[in-house]
């Protein structure tokens, strides 16, 4: 169990220290980014793949199988792209707030499409969050867009996922492949364009544009690792710690504005996630 609670550190502390690594290559543009990212992931599954031995993953889906996961690659690709560009758009503080919202949004979809039934402390830490952003739009005038594609699109990305038939591997194998050749083609375009960053920014960027590869794919193995290896219950506490690095990165480090209509309207949110924490623990501790 200290190996999966490890892992699972090891998963949410690269995702919150993702900007770190997106801000080295912020002058290039988003889209070549996820292009980028879904090529080299998906060369390094392969590579992952042809040294273990592992096969799984179908190599011409079809019927349900390709339905279930060509939506999941759409959803999985409008996260990562929304993400990147926000990052290096300097609205860190904002993609904080789509991952504090985003096990909620979950829950949500629990009950909306899988008929899944909430306790009274459950809706109150969904009103809570809803409260939150409801008030973050009417102080700044505008929905906090950023945060809810990042919280929708994920939360629809794990709906999918649970019932998909595939593994974590196979499955992330299967979706960066259906993305792989639209992504070179896209890629190729900006090359032909004159506009490609790939060895032609530098070496130090060149790395970096391959090594979205690995950044990308190691996180998630070790999560699907943890998973199978610790409880859910611990899994929800130690999420948390990506969207608190994200949220300390965008306002410590990264000196992005945060005043105090966003206090508040983080505060309800962080209220939500209390309430949905502790109501969580102790029912477990009462069973």
């Amino acid at each position: 169990m200290k190996r999966g609670a490890w892992q699972a550190v090891g998963a949410y502390l690269a995702w919150g220290l993702f900007p770190l690594y997106w801000k080295q290559i912020e002058s290039v543009p988003a889209l070549e980014l996820i292009g980028h990212r879904i090529a080299w992931s998906f060369v390094t599954l392969v590579a992952i793949a042809a040294v273990t031995g592992k096969t799984g993953a179908p190599l011409r889906p079809r019927g349900r199988v390709l339905a279930i996961f060509t939506l999941s690659a759409v959803l999985i690709s409008v996260n990562w792209f929304t993400y990147v560009w926000a990052v290096n758009g300097g609205f860190v503080v904002e993609t904080s707030l789509g991952y504090f919202i985003n096990p909620l949004v979950s829950v949500l979809f629990g009950v909306l499409v899988l008929g899944e039934r909430l306790r009274r402390p459950q809706w109150l830490a969904i009103g809570l969050a809803a409260g939150g952003v409801a008030y973050l739009t009417l102080a700044h005038g505008s929905l906090p867009w950023i945060a809810l594609v990042l919280a929708v699109s994920f939360g629809s990305y794990g709906l999918v996922r649970k019932i998909a038939p595939l593994d974590s591997f196979d499955g992330l194998t299967l979706e960066t492949g259906l993305l792989f050749l639209p992504a070179v083609a896209y890629l190729g375009y900006t090359e032909h364009a004159g506009r490609g960053a790939f060895l032609h920014a530098g070496p130090f960027s060149d790395v970096l544009l391959v090594g979205a590869g690995p950044v990308t794919t190691v996180p998630l193995l070790l999560f699907a690792s943890a998973a199978r290896r610790i409880p859910l219950s611990l899994m929800g506490v130690l999420q948390y710690i990506a969207p608190t690095v994200q949220f300390l990165l965008g306002v410590l480090v990264y000196k992005e504005p945060f005043d105090r209509a966003q206090l508040v309207g983080f505060a309800l949110v962080w209220t939500a996630l209390v309430v949905f924490g502790t109501e969580g623990l102790l029912r477990k501790t009462e069973n």
